[in-house]
């Protein structure tokens, strides 16, 4: 199975937008979703703190910002 990390942090209505994206493709992809709050790491802040939400795949970001469900969804068949 498939693994998405998404970079994220509390009270971000982009993320939480993001996130409800992520949820309507797994309908159609066969992916988990792997939260990762940057606010955990340093290194996870430093590296995605001005890009949040942030959605990688096979540690490359495939989508960050103001995230588009068609985008993504193009992005993430290339893994399927």
């Amino acid at each position: 199975m498939l693994k998405v990390q998404f970079y994220t942090k509390k009270n971000c209505p982009l993320c939480d937008k993001a996130y409800l994206i992520l949820e309507e493709l797994q309908k159609e992809f066969d992916f988990a979703i792997e939260e990762r709050d940057i606010y955990k790491k340093d290194e996870w802040l430093e590296s995605y703190g001005l890009m949040i939400p942030v959605v990688q795949v096979n540690d490359e970001d495939i989508e960050y910002g103001l995230i588009d469900k068609e985008s993504l969804r193009k992005r993430l068949l290339t893994f399927f």
